[in-house]
């Protein structure tokens, strides 16, 4: 679909995505990786959220977090004994500057090929009509286009980047908010078990994120979150 012309708005700024790097070595074995790595695979070994023959999509976007799950699991498949597919989806919800091209040229690095969904979602969930809850509504239709994209390519899972932080944040909310004591679960199915959504980040403290991010000694960690984040941009 044609990208709707859209304003950038009053405060963001250029941006510059960090130099592409191809993932061709480990990194080096330090304590964050570890710690990250481990964090990981222990939330993926007792929810059973992987098994041979998966085919999953990875929702990408384009910050810290998806981009960090995107690299675990590639890297597991070098020293694991089962196998399985990943295809990384960004569904752009039509803001302005276009990060599409971005995204996809550093995913590449990673082996990877990315999917690049153009919608409207993010102007029709900040349309006049809609004012109350945003955030909401964008990403409500951004995770039902993944849906129907793993529906197409004949994936059963769907790997989400929300780490412990965004789990515990959510229970409060719902706490607050919505009056009942619940939040979004490490793995979760929908559609009558049709479709299987995991977040194999479930055990992994955002600080820890940060910090492999940041670690300026460790080749290939800078996964790069250094993106501009429109409004709404969660999925």
């Amino acid at each position: 679909m044609d990208r709707p012309d859209v304003r950038v708005r009053k405060g963001w700024e250029p941006f510059r995505w960090p130099e592409y790097r191809v993932m061709t070595d480990l990194p080096g074995r330090g304590r964050t990786y570890k710690a990250l790595n481990r964090a990981a695979g222990k939330a993926l070994h007792r929810y059973g959220m992987i098994e041979d023959g998966d085919r999953i999509i990875v929702g990408i976007s384009g910050g810290k977090d998806s981009l960090t799950l995107l690299w675990l699991l590639s890297e597991r498949l070098r020293r694991i004994p089962i196998q399985y597919r990943l295809f990384p989806v960004y569904v752009d919800p039509g803001f302005e500057p276009d990060l599409g091209r971005h995204i996809a040229a550093y995913v590449q690095t990673m082996g990877h090929s990315l999917r690049v969904e153009h919608t409207d979602y993010g102007l029709q969930g900040h349309s006049p009509e809609n004012r109350e809850n945003p955030c909401f509504l964008c990403s409500r239709l951004r995770r039902k286009r993944l849906f129907e994209i793993a529906d197409e390519m004949g994936c059963t899972k769907l790997a989400l980047g929300h780490h412990k932080d965004d789990i515990i944040e959510t229970l409060f909310l719902n706490m607050c908010y919505a009056g009942e004591v619940s939040t979004m679960r490490p793995k979760q199915p929908f559609f009558k078990g049709r479709f299987t959504v995991i977040r194999p980040l479930a055990y992994t403290d955002e600080s820890l994120i940060r910090k492999w991010r940041t670690n300026k000694g460790t080749q290939n960690s800078r996964i790069l979150a250094h993106r501009p984040t429109p409004p709404g941009d969660v999925l």
